[in-house]
C-alpha cells in the first residue's frame, strides 16, 4: 500500500515540475501524513513549498483564514471549510495549487459525522476552490491513508487538465 502512495506522490511531483507548478497542503485528519508523503520523494522541494497541520478547529481560522462563524455553525467537517483551508494555505505559501484534508478518521463519529467521512479541498491560483466528499471504510489508519491517496489523485487529475 505504501508503495502505491509513494508512486502517486512521485508522479504528482514530476508532473508539477514539468509544468512549473508549486503546491502546498493544509491538513487536519491526516495530521502531516500528506506532507510527509510528498517530502519522502527526493527532489520534492522543486515543487512542494510547505504545509500547515491545523488539527484544532480554531487554528483553521487563525492560521488559514477559515471563516470562524462557518466553523462555529457547521464544524470543521464541511465542504466550505475544506475549500477555505485549501485557498488559505495556497495563499499562505504563494503556490499554484493547494490541497486540504478535513474529516473524521475514527474510530468513532465526531462532530455529527461518521468515521470515514472526509472532505478534500482543492484550490488553484486564479480559480475557485473545490470540495470533494468521500466516505471511506476501515480503521483510523485506513481512513488517513485513503485520504492521502485521494488527495494526491485529485490534484494529479486536476493538473493533467492544464
Amino acid at each position: 500500500m505504501v508503495e502505491y502512495q509513494d508512486d502517486l506522490a512521485h508522479q504528482l511531483l514530476e508532473r508539477c515540475a514539468e509544468k512549473g507548478l508549486t503546491i502546498a497542503v493544509a491538513e487536519s485528519l491526516t495530521g502531516g501524513q500528506l506532507a510527509s508523503t510528498l517530502v519522502s520523494v527526493p527532489g520534492a522541494s522543486r515543487v512542494f513549498r510547505g504545509g500547515a497541520v491545523t488539527y484544532a478547529t480554531d487554528t483553521k481560522a487563525h492560521v488559514l483564514g477559515v471563516d470562524a462563524q462557518r466553523l462555529a455553525d457547521f464544524g470543521p467537517v464541511d465542504r466550505e471549510v475544506a475549500k477555505q483551508m485549501a485557498a488559505g494555505v495556497g495563499k499562505l505559501f504563494d503556490v499554484d495549487a493547494a490541497l486540504a484534508t478535513t474529516g473524521v478518521a475514527g474510530p468513532g463519529p465526531a462532530d455529527g459525522h461518521p468515521a470515514g467521512h472526509v472532505w478534500i479541498g482543492l484550490w488553484r491560483r486564479g480559480g475557485d476552490a473545490q470540495g470533494f466528499v468521500y466516505d471511506f471504510d476501515g480503521d483510523r489508519s485506513d481512513v488517513r491513508y485513503r485520504t492521502v491517496i485521494a488527495s494526491l489523485s485529485r490534484l494529479l487529475a486536476e493538473i493533467e487538465c492544464v
